[in-house]
């Protein structure tokens, strides 16, 4: 305790002597990177061995310095169209010199949901967007995508409109939101990308032809692979993109240097404007502090793209079934809730990993799963879900499986659209 005051005097005594030497023009930089250093002098997830503590303690230490404060509104009318909706996204998180770590409310009109489920909706909808684009029209566009290419090696548009519109420092505060409140990570980026979004130099990031979004651009490239006869019309093709990105044309020496330098090019030098905005993005947000400070969280924070990565052994695991206590089921029989649980139960056994991870979103309101799951029998027409307290309500007039399972996976889609509607 005495070594955590000690620290604490050095640092508060530091801070003058680098305010002083600061431009006035750069001061609110700095103290925005101020605030958000201070609370690992009190708080160890700096020190904290498991990469996955450090990260809840992190997002939670800051959570509560900006407890007390007024909260944040969100609101989404699901009544009104897709690009509608997306604009509400996008203006909120275009709003300057917001505090992210104020509490957070969000309203979802024309849905009954409230509550803390209704936040997870919106943090698991912005990622979703982030993946497969928004429903607004941007440059002549119908489907704005802010990140292109194949699962697992997504890297940022290089439209330089989306650039102009501060897109990239919307998918930044995003990202850094989301990990504020515990919630789901943009998975797939390209490994390259996350290492110069981290400040490494893209001549040290490990680029493949799969990192090339531009599919015409990667055949192109692939030509240089390898050491085979080129005919003189890849030649031609091969000189082309050379010309065009200032490059000296392709020589019997230089066809491995070539490659390297376009496959380089094509996946970061045309987007270092993008990676750059993403990073002001994150920077306004912990998410910075702690990839720069613990960089073994960056993996995490960042994770690899994944079909499911919902376990079923571990979701078994965590759920809590009807018994003869549960006062909420009196109305069915003891025969009905075996019978129903059942049927989740086979249907949880059996079912591919998308569909896990529909199912956890539509009991909790996003894809993270909690450390517990409750499980009640009611009478009624359709599954329904609490997503505040975790807890699915499952009718009990089930009398054979196929129809339990006809209706459950027609339930878990309508998480796309809110928590009310069937």
């Amino acid at each position: 305790m005495l070594l955590m005051l000690t620290v604490t005097i050095l640092w508060l005594m530091w801070i003058p002597q680098i305010c002083r030497n600061v431009p006035s023009a750069q001061m609110p930089f700095v103290l925005t990177s101020l605030k958000y250093m201070l609370p690992h002098v009190w708080q160890g997830w700096l020190t904290v061995t498991d990469p996955t503590k450090a990260i809840s303690e992190c997002a939670d230490s800051f959570l509560r310095v900006h407890e007390m404060e007024s909260p944040l509104l969100l609101s989404m009318d699901i009544r009104k169209s897709l690009a509608e909706q997306d604009m509400a996204l996008i203006s909120f998180y275009k709003r300057p010199n917001l505090e992210w770590g104020r509490p957070l409310n969000c309203q979802l009109e024309g849905d009954p949901a409230i509550g803390h489920g209704v936040n997870r909706f919106f943090f698991s909808t912005c990622m979703e967007k982030l993946r497969s684009g928004f429903c607004i029209n941007f440059a002549n566009s119908n489907h704005t995508r802010l990140f292109d290419g194949e699962p697992g090696h997504l890297v940022p548009s290089a439209s330089h409109f989306l650039v102009e519109s501060d897109m990239f420092m919307v998918a930044g505060r995003m990202i850094g939101h989301s990990f504020l409140h515990g919630g789901p990570c943009l998975q797939g980026l390209s490994r390259a990308v996350v290492h110069v979004l981290m400040g490494g130099s893209p001549e040290t990031a490990t680029v493949t032809l799969e990192d090339c979004p531009d599919l015409d651009i990667r055949g192109t490239i692939s030509l240089l692979e390898g050491g085979s006869m080129l005919s003189e019309k890849d030649k031609q093709s091969v000189q082309e993109l050379t010309y065009a990105w200032d490059l000296p044309p392709l020589t019997e020496n230089n066809r491995r240097w070539l490659f390297d330098k376009l496959l380089i090019h094509a996946v970061i030098g045309r987007v270092m404007r993008q990676i750059k905005q993403l990073r002001r993005g994150l920077k306004e947000t912990p998410l910075w502090t702690l990839a720069t400070q613990r960089p073994d969280t960056v993996a995490l924070l960042f994770p690899p793209e994944t079909t499911g990565n919902i376990s079923t052994g571990v979701l078994l695991q965590r759920i809590t079934w009807p018994c003869e206590e549960d006062s909420d089921d009196d109305d069915c029989s003891v025969e009905t809730r075996c019978r129903v649980s059942s049927y989740l139960l086979q249907f949880i056994t059996n079912a591919k990993p998308t569909e896990l991870t529909s199912l956890v979103k539509f009991w909790t309101g996003w894809e993270v799963l909690p450390p517990s799951l409750s499980v009640q029998v009611i009478n009624g027409r359709h599954p329904t879900a609490s997503t505040c307290f975790e807890t699915i309500r499952i009718p009990g007039h089930y009398k054979d499986y196929t129809s339990f399972k006809n209706d459950i996976l027609s339930c878990i889609c309508t998480c796309q659209t809110g928590f009310g509607l069937v």
